[in-house]
This record gives structure tokens, sequence and C-alpha cells, in this order.
């Protein structure tokens, strides 16, 4: 008589491995997320070595260039001569060919010499722009705040755009970021534009040369509601409570991976990336006030930019408190 498993046994063999399953399926999901995280980390500490190497060769300065550059794409296929048929192809829509803060990753690519360094297996890159123009977005954000930026509308004059010469308050000068091992000057994020943008206050606006200074975009109340943090942000935000609730969808594994100035890199928390965000209200004195702009507050920020703007009237006619310690914005002493 042959031996079988009965109808029982093999309902309890399936029981089992289904519990097998669902104990060590959400354990696999976790180590998987972590690897991507270490991935992401190695990435950003690579890319902040190469912008450390950029700054060596180059007086100590941040990389904040405009320029059109034929086949310089990022990506492979605009490296076809069709696509750089004429001098300035691929410079004024689409951007193959423009190197300037939203493609600041080719600044470093002579000393990083890999574009997928700049990419994180954490989010998800913006497949549309990438095709269209050959940028990264929702990778590695530029902190702008400190390296400054430039805009050269016409490549034929060369001269600068209107508010195009956006200097950092710090001269975009490397060492002159105090407390560089906990200043921030890479993000990984979900974004819209491969940079986190550099803030104005139009009342500095020098006409005549276009020079206008231009700050760090760190107030608490944006990041909260906008980015990658707390799932009820703009309650977070009108209240000015800081939370450690995070909401999964926009921030993996509960913060983000930032670059810090003195080359090393690290996964933040949300919580702790809040706390070291200064209110709107610290940063410029009287946001609150009329004289901050015609009813304008800094809880507008819970909502967006003023006037959907990242720059013109983004700072009111109030110029910044530097001087306050948040030291992962380059605030302080």
């Amino acid at each position: 008589m042959k031996k079988a498993f009965t109808l029982i046994e093999l309902l309890v063999v399936i029981a089992i491995i289904a519990i097998l399953a669902a104990i060590l399926f959400p354990v696999f999901a976790q180590a998987r997320t972590a690897a991507k995280k270490t991935v992401s980390i190695s990435n950003a500490k690579q890319q902040g070595l190469g912008l450390i190497m950029y700054a060596g060769d180059n007086d100590d300065m941040w990389p904040r260039n405009d320029a059109c550059v034929p086949y310089s794409s990022l990506h492979s296929k605009f490296k076809a001569a069709s696509y750089n048929a004429t001098a300035t192809a691929g410079c004024y829509g689409p951007y193959y060919n423009r190197v300037n803060n939203y493609s600041w990753q080719k600044w470093i690519m002579p000393y990083v010499k890999n574009v997928e360094i700049f990419e994180t297996p954490l989010r998800l890159k913006d497949r549309a722009t990438w095709e269209a123009d050959g940028e990264l977005f929702n990778q590695f954000l530029l902190n702008n705040g400190l390296t400054g930026s430039l805009y050269i509308p016409n490549f034929t004059t060369n001269a600068i755009g209107s508010r195009g010469r956006r200097n950092s308050w710090l001269g975009g000068i490397v060492s002159a970021v105090p407390q560089p091992s906990e200043a921030m000057i890479i993000m990984e994020a979900s974004y819209s534009i491969g940079v986190i943008p550099i803030a104005t206050d139009d009342s500095q606006w020098n006409q005549t040369t276009q020079d206008i200074v231009g700050y760090p975009i760190a107030f608490r109340e944006y990041w909260k509601n906008k980015f990658n943090l707390t799932p009820r942000g703009e309650v977070d935000c009108v209240l000015n409570t800081v939370s450690n609730e995070v909401d999964m969808r926009k921030s993996v594994q509960g913060g983000n991976t930032i670059g810090f100035v003195d080359g090393h890199a690290k996964h933040m928390r949300a919580g702790e990336f809040l706390a070291k965000s200064p209110p709107k209200s610290e940063m410029i004195p009287g946001a609150n006030s009329a004289a901050y702009g015609s009813g304008y507050t800094y809880q507008n920020d819970c909502h967006g930019m003023p006037n959907g703007s990242w720059a013109a009237g983004n700072l009111g006619i109030q110029t910044p408190n530097t001087n306050i310690n948040y030291p992962l914005w380059g605030l302080g002493n």
C-alpha cells in the first residue's frame, strides 16, 4: 500500500508556509529598503566629494555657472549629432545641453564620472523630464542657498538676466560655511526641480549689475507641508508645532539622505530635520507684521510661497537674521 500525505497534512503544510511568508516578506522588504538607503548615502557622499574637488580647483567656490555646452547632456541619447546640430541646441528648451543649477551634476561630472551616482534608488526618477531635457528631478537636490546661482537668458550676448546673479549671503565660498560638518549641501528628495532654490530679498536687488543677495529657504513651515514630512503638515505648520509623524508616502524610511559640506552623508529623520530648520518668525523678524508684506504672514508658507514664486516677494522686504543657530542651513557662527 502506497503512503501519501493526507488532505489535513497538506493543509497544515500550506498554512505553515503562509505564516512564514507573512512573517518573512515584510522583513525582506525592510532589508531591501535598507540596502537602497545605503546606496543612497554612498552616492550622496560621492557627490559631496565631487563638489569639494570642484571647489579645490576653483578658488574655493561652489559651482554656479550658466552655460550652453553641446554634447554635455547627462542622458546618452542626447549625445547624438542630430541633437547637437547648432551651437545652442538643447539650451532654450528642451534643456539637455544647458549647464546650470537645474543640471548641476554636469559641473562635477569630471570628478564623479558616473551618472548613476547622481541617482537614488529611494526615489522614482522623473522619467518625463529625463527623456525630454536630460535633467534629474526627484533625485538629489543641490542647496542653492549656499552655492548661489546664475541666470543668462541669451548666450549670444552672455548678458546676465534680471536678478540673474543670485549671490549667496556667504559669497558662495566653501570655507565661509560655518560648521561644515553640520551644513547641508545635498538632499535626496522628490521634487519637481533639481535644486533647493535660493530665496531672495528684492530690496537688495541692484538693477544695474543684476546682483541680488540670496538666502536659504530654511523655513520649517514650508518643509512641513510642501515637502517630505508630516501627514498633518498644514496643521503643524499653522500651529507652528514640530511633529515627529511622517508621511511615509513622501519620506522613505521616515527621512532623507543628507550630504554635508565636509563630504560625509547620512540619513536624517524627519523630526530631526524639522528641529534643525528655523521657524520663519525666528529667521525673519516681523514676519507676522504688516511691514513684512501686504496681507502676508509666515503662515502663508503652509499653503505655498507668495505669488507661487520661490524668488520675488519670497522674503518680503525683510532681510533674514542669519545669526540664528541653525547650522544645517549654514546659519549661525
